[in-house]
């Protein structure tokens, strides 16, 4: 796990991402001049895995509500971190966000073969018919990743991909293909490039993301959610 040190000095290397020094900062900041990617780094204290532990969810994605949350019993650790969760949903809140504290342990659904994956752990942007950006912070368990626009490459834009997906979408017109990718979310997924390096959005700190939208000054934000591993345990994410 990236630690909080190394965190920072591997943010300097990515001009899209801008780190902040508060939360009024991250959502006041304007996203423009190529920046994507906005970074309240913070070191959160607290026992989130016991939190993890004693929620004890199945399978797949579970949605924590308040109540839930409240109604466990832990220790003052424990107690310091649920506060944590509370807190950081109430201030998203107060600027009229939806967040969503979610526990992942797993995907239910099936990966989809390369072509034509759309899942979360693929490299993908968020888009959004309005104005509107991305704000997420994973509190345990593995962490999302992102990469630099430059550093990838819209799938449906390959040579080779795109011939496949035009030969799957049969009969019809330029237009119409377009319409196609776009209903099937398959114009939002990206592959690496050879060289690309991406980076740790961290544990602890809250991020706040561009999404694509008309008229966006700046390039969504490519990003993917971790690939889940046999043992590993639940992660415990915020996301709005």
């Amino acid at each position: 796990m990236t630690s909080f040190s190394e965190l920072l000095d591997s943010l300097q290397d990515y001009p899209r991402v801008k780190i902040v020094g508060s939360f009024e900062e991250l959502v006041e900041t304007p996203m423009r001049d190529g920046i994507n990617a906005l970074c309240w780094p913070r070191r959160l204290e607290g026992d989130f895995g016991e939190i993890v532990e004693k929620l004890a969810v199945g399978k797949g994605i579970t949605s924590i509500d308040e109540a839930r949350l409240r109604a466990l019993d832990l220790s003052a650790e424990g107690c310091v971190a649920r506060e944590i969760l509370l807190q950081d949903q109430e201030l998203l809140r107060g600027r009229e966000l939806q967040p969503s504290l979610d526990c992942i342990h797993g995907y239910l659904n099936e990966i989809e073969p390369e072509l034509l994956r759309t899942d979360v752990q693929s490299w993908h942007v968020d888009s959004a018919t309005v104005e509107a950006d991305t704000y997420l912070c994973t509190y345990f368990g593995a962490c999302s990743e992102g990469l630099r626009n430059e550093d990838a490459v819209r799938r449906v834009d390959v040579p080779e991909f795109r011939a496949e997906l035009r030969t799957i979408y049969g009969e019809g017109d330029d237009e119409g293909f377009r319409e196609f990718l776009h209903e099937h979310y398959l114009d939002l997924h990206y592959i690496p490039l050879r060289h690309a390096e991406p980076f740790s959005f961290g544990r602890g700190p809250l991020w706040r993301i561009a999404t694509e939208f008309p008229g966006s000054p700046v390039p969504p934000c490519v990003h993917r959610a971790p690939a889940t591993l046999p043992g590993e345990p639940p992660r415990m994410l915020l996301i709005s």
